[in-house]
């Protein structure tokens, strides 16, 4: 009687499926010729027939999985979401983006956007039209309502996405599932926003923090006539969800032995992007990513932070991404076998079959080059063989029926292998093989893969008519030698160069900043400017925005609601700030001097004192809807060292604006009393005076908000 084959364990870590290879437990029946041991760690491994039976308990764990989550492949199969299955290079990208949205001249400048990524890395197939974060929580505008307060309102975004379809790239939208805290819309998230892509014409949704899309967006959008694809941040947490939800995003393994996507494993035509959006060596990824025959997420504008891909990374993605896209039907195969037979130590392959052609993904995990025999496959008679990586045809050793494949892989570079059967053709194969062979004269080792975070720069603030004494309603601060301290709050990014803002005497942008200073007198408002004195201003000027959408929008009939007075005024971009100001023969104060005017020179935490009182600020408000502003002289208890009032707590204040090559943004001070719950995404507060928040500027309909004002400075004589 024979022995039952021992079967070769598996584990389930998320979106892998890794074999036991990992720790050495992996059982070894019987000999074949070719197979190799290896060394993984401190165990030295005969793999002889280990992954074929791996592979054929896979095979057998797969098949068994879909019957018992009752799997219907029906969403795979709608020729409307075919275009989900060749969607490999994605991306997140900030409206803020100047490339994306030309601030000066008001317009959407997509070509501008795509043009620049095909030049570094070969362009995208989708975008992510991202609106919302950070900036969401500074008012109750909740995640759909930022939409239409884009430029041109829901017509422009249309128009956005009408230029993207042009050139061939795909449109997601963003949801979240945490927007709970600011104003209600009325109806299921689901319905609102399949209602908002169907307005606009986008093609998918993106569930920001979902471990899967709800099936209830997938009915939603049904029920419009508008199918729309969907793509979880993370891995669903059921694998049910695979049947509506055509694309995800995941998370490259880094070990020596690349994991297999245990979600491509289950539905080959699932394609996940991956994600790692603060990488600055992306190999580990694009390994992972090429041995799975997936997708990435080629995401640089991380939160206004440009996490730029080196030259290196971008060269590697736009070879990469040409073999996935022109062999897409081979990288969705339902046959396709990770772990194919290498021959040398640390070089994996996978094989994507076909009746006609097969192709094998291969990487090199060695800090070092490998040359000579690299796979070892069955041979056909006719067979012909090609190295699609460095472009050239193949002439394999021919034994016993094996062929033996060489390449030449660079150190942790790549390879690709393509095997066409007696009369099968690749329409296309010539040029690319030739566009290939060309891409390789260059090296990727000889690209450099140096990170540089792109230098920042503050906008100029033009002095001002000297005063010899304080204007009326001002209040003269006296010149210092000033300890500026202050970090930013920022939700994300750690402390990486690159975040928060860079002050003239910085060398990069970082999150917290330490300057003595020696701060020249000048005299700043007692109060914030109220909506009397900016009414005044119109009165005055006849000024009107060119862009008016959102201005002054808790006004009515072109005025102050009664009693509104003395409240500071809000939904005011920073452009109609600096036109206030101009008229008022002032201006915007530096972000120092602002601190220094509500701190001093002794390094007091609130304007009061040290000690937190929310006696002196308006009452905090929790609801969905924000409060109304209180009144400026409504805390006189809470004065400055300079008796300077209302600094903290009712409503935020510009301040300096910083810019680089891709976007802008303005460090906001004080503070508000509108604090939106169920999450910690929204816009967080700065009370402390030692703190700022970093606000992304795109144009004034979206700058604009119900809870930020300003205050002005006139310089001293």
């Amino acid at each position: 009687m024979k022995s039952k084959p021992q079967r070769a364990p598996v584990t389930q870590v998320g979106e892998y499926a890794l074999p036991h290879t990992v720790g050495a437990h992996l059982p070894t029946p019987g000999k074949a010729p070719g197979w190799p041991m290896i060394n993984i760690g401190q165990w030295r491994i005969d793999v002889t027939g280990a992954v074929p039976v791996w592979l054929a308990e896979m095979k057998v764990w797969r098949h068994e999985h879909l019957i018992r989550m009752g799997y219907d492949d029906s969403e795979y199969r709608r020729p409307e979401f075919a275009w989900t299955q060749k969607n490999i290079v994605h991306t997140q990208m900030m409206v803020e983006d100047r490339y994306f949205y030309d601030p000066v001249a008001g317009r959407y400048t997509v070509d501008k956007y795509l043009d620049d990524l095909e030049r570094r890395f070969g362009g995208i197939d989708s975008v992510l039209i991202w609106y919302v974060y950070t900036n969401i929580g500074i008012d109750d505008r909740n995640q759909t309502a930022l939409a239409s307060d884009l430029p041109g309102g829901l017509e422009g975004l249309k128009q956005a996405i009408a230029d993207f379809h042009r050139r061939g790239v795909k449109v997601f939208l963003p949801t979240m599932a945490w927007d709970n805290g600011t104003k209600g819309e009325g109806v299921p998230d689901w319905e609102a926003v399949a209602k908002l892509a169907k307005l606009v014409g986008a093609d998918g949704v993106n569930g920001d923090t979902y471990n899967g899309v709800p099936r209830s967006f997938r009915v939603a959008s049904e029920a419009i006539g508008h199918p729309l694809a969907f793509q979880p941040e993370s891995v669903p947490y059921a694998d049910e969800q695979l049947m509506w939800n055509n694309q995800s995003w995941g998370r490259a393994s880094t070990e020596i032995i690349p994991a297999v996507s245990k979600l491509k494993w289950l539905e080959p035509r699932h394609v996940i992007n991956i994600e790692n959006r603060w990488a600055r060596d992306r190999t580990d990824d694009f390994h992972y990513m090429f041995f799975n025959g997936i997708g990435y997420v080629a995401w640089e504008n991380v939160w206004g932070v440009w996490n730029q891909f080196t030259a290196r990374d971008g060269e590697a993605l736009r070879r990469l991404s040409a073999l996935l896209r022109k062999f897409s039907e081979l990288f969705v195969s339902m046959d396709w076998e990770p772990y194919a037979l290498t021959l040398q130590q640390g070089v994996f392959a996978s094989k994507f079959p076909s009746p006609t052609k097969t192709l094998w993904s291969i990487v090199n995990r060695n800090e070092y080059d490998m040359f000579g025999e690299q796979l070892v496959v069955p041979h056909v008679e006719g067979r012909t063989y090609y190295d699609l990586w460095n472009g050239t045809r193949l002439s394999p050793r021919i034994v016993d029926g094996q062929a033996h494949i060489s390449l030449t892989l660079e150190t942790r570079g790549y390879g690709a292998v393509l095997a066409l059967e007696s009369g099968a053709s690749v329409e296309g194969l010539d040029a690319l093989l030739a566009q290939m062979k060309k891409y390789n004269e260059v090296p990727l080792q000889s690209l450099s893969n140096v990170w540089q975070a792109i230098p920042q720069k503050m906008v100029e603030i033009e002095s001002t008519r000297p005063a010899a004494s304080a204007p009326e309603g001002m209040v003269t601060i006296p010149a210092a030698d000033f300890d500026f301290v202050v970090g930013g709050i920022e939700i994300e990014g750690y402390t990486w160069k690159g975040l928060d803002f860079q002050y003239p005497w910085e060398n990069s942008a970082r999150r917290s900043h330490r300057h003595r200073m020696h701060v020249k007198s000048f005299h700043i408002d007692k109060y914030p400017v109220t909506n009397a004195q900016f009414r005044k201003f119109l009165d005055a000027s006849g000024y009107r925005p060119k862009d008016a959408h959102n201005f002054l929008r808790d006004w009515v009939d072109g005025a102050p609601r009664k009693g509104w007075e003395k409240k500071p005024v809000t939904w005011v971009s920073i452009e109609d700030a600096r036109a206030y100001a101009a008229w008022a023969g002032k201006r915007l104060p530096h972000e120092w001097e602002w601190q220094y005017a509500a701190q001093g020179t002794d390094g007091r935490l609130y304007p009061w004192g040290n000690d937190w009182n929310t006696s002196n600020m308006p009452t905090q408000s929790k609801e969905r809807e924000m409060p109304v502003p209180a009144d400026v002289d409504a805390h006189p208890q809470a004065a400055s060292p300079f008796g300077v009032m209302d600094l903290v707590g009712n409503v935020w204040q510009w301040t300096s604006e910083f810019y680089d090559e891709h976007t802008r943004a303005a460090a906001l001070r004080g503070g508000s009393s509108y604090l939106p719950q169920t999450s910690h995404w929204y816009f967080p507060q700065a009370y402390q005076l030692d703190q700022h928040g970093k606000y992304l500027l795109m144009a004034p309909s979206k700058d604009r908000a119900g809870m930020l004002g300003f205050r002005c400075v006139v310089d001293a004589g």
